[in-house]
């Protein structure tokens, strides 16, 4: 196993290094290195960036129009957008159902679909939780009954991120209730403008609507739009989650983020203090054994084996990380990070805001202490998407312990 990388792989970090500094618009980098909100616009007009240049699709093979990159070279690009402070690939098209598609789909539906997730012109939703059914995916109960040509959707989709602004939607959804559940479950791409789809975004602790039910009164959705096999859905789940739980380690902006860390605490006079610089120390390990366990997956995948199996310790350990530094930050802010106003994650500090609310007292907060405690409140949720890190541990215990 050879973790360093190669003259070549140095060359194209380089070059990717180059071409994002001059495409990457200031105003957005901005925005993501002081954890302020991204509009839909701001999110879309990055992915159409990328599309132009044919990046959105980083992971494709060539022959779907993507650049045919290695898993090296995806990691190294994954890494220049981070550490240069670009929007999140809102992964919902390009990284999951897209290689869905792919593997499973018809050439009519790759033809149909993959030029618009490629481009960025096209938002894509998830629906695969439910309300009682999250960690346990195989309880579905949205029901899909065909009709001719046609199926008729009935039920309800949770915690569907970024939904209000979703275009498609990829589901799972229930069309047998024979056998062990898993059976019955099939994937079907729905259009969220179709008669009978609502929409109904869920506020959480930090104020923003991220998440949304999404619900399904008499759908009809055409039979082409089912990818694959009826009844086979389960399967395609599965490979779709495993490059969700890949995704969701996100390393490199962790790395990104311990930057900021230190910044903040520099800021806040508490960089001095042996105790705390002791947290940052033991938080940038983890970070960098991630990032090793991450070499050693895309090693193996250089070499031919198969290391998704794997997926769920990169997920455990990848979002408690994302906890741990979001905690630091406040705790290195202090009270400057506590009072917190809602308008705050579009302006900036909490000056103005604060004055007209009648809240003196917390003067001389530095503009980054804006954001800390609605990332602090929104990232709960890491350990819980995705599939708990509770299950993911019976998971590993099953498949990688033995």
């Amino acid at each position: 196993m050879d973790l360093a990388f190669t003259p070549d792989e140095l060359k194209f970090r380089d070059e990717i290094r180059a071409w994002v500094k001059d495409a990457l618009p200031k105003a957005l980098s901005d925005k993501v290195h002081k954890a302020q909100r991204l509009t839909r616009d701001d999110m879309q007009t990055w992915a159409k960036i990328l599309g132009k240049k044919g990046w959105l699709g980083y992971g494709w093979p060539a022959q779907f129009g993507g650049p045919g990159w290695t898993a090296v070279q995806k990691h190294l690009f994954e890494e220049e957008l981070a550490m240069a402070g670009a929007p999140r690939i809102v992964p919902f098209g390009p990284v999951m159902v897209a290689p869905v598609i792919m593997a499973y789909g018809s050439k009519a539906q790759q033809e149909r679909f993959l030029p618009g997730i490629a481009s960025g012109e096209v938002w894509w939703s998830q629906g695969y939780s439910e309300p009682g059914s999250g960690s346990d995916l195989a309880s579905v109960r949205t029901k899909a009954e065909r009709q001719g040509d046609k199926y008729i959707v009935n039920g309800q989709k949770t915690w569907t991120t970024l939904g209000q602004y979703g275009e498609w939607m990829f589901n799972l959804v229930r069309t047998s209730n024979e056998g062990k559940p898993q059976t019955g479950i099939s994937f079907l791409l729905i259009d969220m403008k179709s008669p009978g789809v609502s929409v109904r975004p869920i506020k959480l602790l930090d104020g923003e609507c991220e998440v949304n039910d999404v619900f399904f009164d008499n759908v009809e959705v055409p039979v082409e739009n089912l990818i694959g096999e009826e009844n086979k859905g389960w399967t395609y789940a599965k490979h779709l989650l495993s490059h969700e739980r890949t995704n969701i380690a996100d390393v490199n902006r962790a790395k990104r983020e311990l930057e900021r860390l230190k910044r903040i605490a520099k800021a806040e006079g508490v960089y001095d203090d042996m105790r705390f610089r002791d947290q940052i120390a033991l938080l940038e390990v983890d970070i960098v054994a991630l990032e090793m366990m991450v070499l050693r997956v895309l090693s193996m995948e250089k070499s031919g084996k198969n290391p998704l199996d794997i997926a769920g310790l990169l997920k455990i350990k990848g979002s408690e990380i994302q906890q741990r530094y979001s905690e630091l930050m406040m705790l290195a802010a202090g009270p400057y990070s506590l009072p917190y106003i809602h308008e705050a994650m579009d302006a900036g500090w909490q000056g103005d805001q604060a004055a007209a609310a009648g809240l003196q007292g917390f003067p001389g907060g530095d503009v980054a202490n804006a954001t800390l405690a609605p990332t602090y409140f929104n990232y709960r949720k890491t350990t819980i998407y995705g599939g708990s890190n509770e299950v993911q541990r019976n998971i590993v215990a099953q498949t990688v312990l033995g």
